[in-house]
């Protein structure tokens, strides 16, 4: 939980240099299910 906020700007950076929360936030919860599947063998 600590690096959450950084997670967000990382993947919520438009193109126009703005960033959307709630893209990056979704984006960022994601690939943490993911890595955590990866990591058990489920996929």
């Amino acid at each position: 939980m600590n690096d959450i906020y950084d997670m967000c700007v990382e993947y919520g950076k438009q193109a126009d240099g703005t960033i959307n929360y709630v893209k990056g936030a979704n984006i960022a919860g994601f690939m943490r299910v993911a890595k955590a599947m990866l990591a058990q063998g489920i996929i």
